[in-house]
Order: structure tokens, then sequence, then C-alpha cells
């Protein structure tokens, strides 16, 4: 199922699957990729319990071993609506039996969307129902819509800042690092910047990230409380990611022992941790 929200000029649509932002508009654009299976088969999947992939596909929580796909679960699951208003909607999903057998922590995780003007929020509430201390990441996964040549597009940064990027072989932290260099606060974007895969950086001081075209700006995605970021897309494909992340992937030399893992948040028990996202439009 979907669900629509808009105001007078934008318009926003989500999968109850997922709570997946498939299409956000202005004036009738869309900003977000139409999917093409051929390259990839998402449009914006939300990254729970973790982010990225785990060495062996298995982490390790008092003495019981779990598997978890990369990206974790809540992108396969039915979420529920539980709030809706023309502009807004909630969508919630709570822990059980299915989620237990992988993750067992007492959760719940709610997903809110608003339209405001030509800005779009997401607010990611992580709720911990138990009473122990709970272990998870989150994370943003949106694909921006690359009109024509991939090359007349860039990244304008909030500072004056040569980027350090971390590694990926396999889908795990090498160690290795790779500097990218900026012209003043533009990334021009050439698709062999991603032949190893995303661009990750880590505990980031930029906040902020203006697509442009043409030197022109397309869109505005601001992530004031998230350390992490990754920027991805594949040879020859019309998207660019922008993802903001609490929580990587593991590295290459990672225990396995969840509470250890680099870039773990920890909820104390009963309690909530909100974070959001947005994207201005244009």
């Amino acid at each position: 199922m979907e669900i629509i929200i808009q105001n007078q000029n934008t318009k926003a649509v989500i999968k109850t699957k997922g709570a997946e932002l498939s299409s956000l508009q202005k004036d009738g654009k869309n900003y977000i990729w139409e999917v093409n299976p051929d390259f990839w088969n998402k449009t914006s999947p939300i990254l729970f319990p973790i982010v990225g992939a785990l060495k062996n596909g298995e982490y390790q929580f008092e003495d019981t071993m779990y598997q978890l796909p990369r990206h974790g679960f809540a992108r396969d699951f039915e979420f529920e609506v539980v709030e809706k208003t023309e502009n807004s909607v909630v969508f919630s999903l709570k822990s059980s039996e299915e989620t237990w057998k992988v993750y067992p922590f007492n959760f719940e995780l709610k997903i809110s969307y608003v339209l405001e003007n030509n800005t779009l929020i997401v607010k990611y509430d992580i709720i911990n129902h138990s009473s122990e201390e709970m272990y998870y990441s989150i994370g943003a996964h949106p694909a921006f819509a690359i009109e024509g040549n991939f090359e007349e597009y860039s990244l304008i940064f909030d500072e004056e800042k040569d980027l350090e990027t971390h590694q990926l072989n396999q889908d795990l932290f090498s160690g290795k690092t790779e500097i990218i260099r900026l012209d003043g606060m533009v990334l021009p974007l050439k698709y062999h910047l991603f032949e190893q895969d995303a661009l990750v950086f880590k505990n980031f001081a930029t906040k902020s990230l203006t697509l442009a075209k043409n030197n022109e700006p397309v869109m505005k995605v601001e992530f004031p409380e998230f350390p992490y970021l990754g920027i991805w897309t594949k040879k020859d494909a019309p998207f660019i990611c922008i993802e903001p992340w609490l929580g990587i992937a593991d590295n290459a030399s990672a225990s396995g022992n969840l509470t250890e893992k680099e870039g773990i948040q920890i909820l104390e028990p009963n309690a909530k941790k909100s974070v959001f996202w947005t994207v201005e439009l244009f």
C-alpha cells in the first residue's frame, strides 16, 4: 500500500512496506529516481537495526549468535500507519516473534514524514521498551534522480576541506582510506569515484550537502545529528544516494560482538532516541 502526503507545491508517496519513500515531487517533477532493477530495486530504504554488512553476516550478543542481512530487516517489513494528516504521516514497526529471532530487543521504530513548503522532514524515533540497554544503528538511503549527463552534477559541501573516505572491500571496511580533493567546496560527480563501492565518511563535520546541476542547486540535504555519511551510485545509474547514518558496516577485523561494534548506538532502558534529516527542493 502507498500513502500520499502533500501540500500546495509538494507531494510525497511512501510505501507501507519498509516505510520507504518512493516519490518526492515538486511542481510535478519527481526528485526520487524511478526504479530500474537492472541497477537497484529500491528508492529510499530504512537501514535498521544495522547499517551496512556484518562480518560473516552474523553478530554475538550475550553468548548467542544471530544472523542479519546487510542493512538489517526494517526495509522488508510492513509498517503500520499510526498518524496521518494531509501533509504528514507516521509509520510504526514493533518487535515481534519474527524480529526476536534475529534481534533480541523489545523495540518500536517510528518513521515520520512531514512536508513543510518545499522541504521534506524525515524523523526516526527509536524506542527501547525493555529494562535493558538496546544496541542499534539506523540510517537513510535515499536515491535522488539524475537527469541526463551524470557529470553535469556536483555535490556542494558546507566547508572547504578535503575528504577522507574509508574504503570497503566485499562490504566490509578494509582499514584503508583515500583522500578526495574538493574544488573549493565542490565535488564534481564522476562514476569512477564509486568503483570501489560507496564513499564513506566517519565523524563527518559537514552537516549538509547540496546537489547541483551545472552549478545550479537542485536540492539540499541536511543531517545535523548523523556522524556518518555514505554517498553511492552504480556505473551508469541515473541516481545518487546521499545517506546519513547512525552506525556503519563492520571492518574486516571486527570481533563480532555487538557491544563492541564500531558505530553502534546504545539506548538506555525505556528510553527514546529521535534523529531527523531533511531535503529541500529547489
